[in-house]
């Protein structure tokens, strides 16, 4: 059963953005301190998810959009023929639901990846205060936009590139992810198992084992279960090809 967890007043969920290591990112901080009050009054609550556990599920009624504030979300639609198709991860800082913006369901389920907490901003009143905050507004828009820009380049790294180009691609754009939130690009956990990884992907499970075996014999990283330490961005940036899809 879900963890209801008290929120902070307006002040201290800025300190605590702030050390969650947050804060170029989170909602809060895009917003004067005189109007922070005003957007944490439209959190419901803030709680906390088990791993496994469904934030929201695909075709249910589009209500809100969800903070991720510690722990990782896994986004995948269910397809006709039944099967899952994984369509993003996201880490904290990053906002999840955005891609249903338009729609009066969600486009998609979320699910924990491991124990997570998660802030939730009704869709209605958070329309209503971007009107009225600018800084807000466009500190969305942004988010939207890169939610946008994430998509074009996941179908073009799926369209086109080898697996060792994905996968080079993805460790890459975790790398930068984790760097945004003060943490090391160079040594970090990953989030999600390898079946997610190759579902993600397009490739099969067995073919993301071989790559990272091969990047390991290569001297490009050293990975133990789902630890990893890049040990040549130089590289994985060539086996990449394009800096650009760093950003995915």
């Amino acid at each position: 059963m879900a963890q209801v967890i008290k929120l902070h007043p307006a002040s201290s969920l800025r300190a605590s953005c702030h050390q969650c290591s947050l804060s170029n990112l989170c909602l809060p901080l895009a917003v004067e301190e005189s109007d922070l009050d005003r957007l944490e009054d439209i959190i419901q609550q803030g709680r906390i998810f088990s791993r496994g556990e469904h934030i929201f599920q695909q075709n249910a009624p589009f209500r809100s959009v969800y903070a991720v504030r510690s722990g990782a979300v896994k986004t995948s639609i269910i397809t006709e023929n039944g099967e899952e198709q994984v369509t993003g991860f996201y880490m904290p800082g990053e906002l999840v639901g955005l891609d249903s913006m338009s729609n009066e369901t969600y486009a998609c389920n979320a699910k924990a990846l491991e124990r997570t907490s998660i802030c939730e901003f009704p869709v209605e009143r958070l329309e209503d205060l971007t009107a009225r905050l600018p800084g807000l507004q466009h500190h969305f828009f942004q988010l939207m936009s890169q939610e946008i820009r994430g998509s074009h380049q996941l179908s073009i790294l799926l369209s086109k590139n080898t697996a060792e180009e994905r996968i080079a691609a993805l460790l890459l754009s975790l790398s930068s992810r984790f760097q945004r939130r003060r943490m090391s690009g160079t040594a970090f956990s990953l989030p999600m198992a390898r079946n997610d990884i190759a579902n993600f992907l397009g490739l099969a499970v067995e073919t993301v084992s071989r790559v990272f075996t091969r990047f390991q014999n290569q001297g490009v990283i050293k990975a133990r279960g789902r630890e990893v330490e890049l040990m040549d961005l130089g590289a994985l940036q060539m086996i990449a090809r394009d800096p650009e899809r760093q950003s995915l």
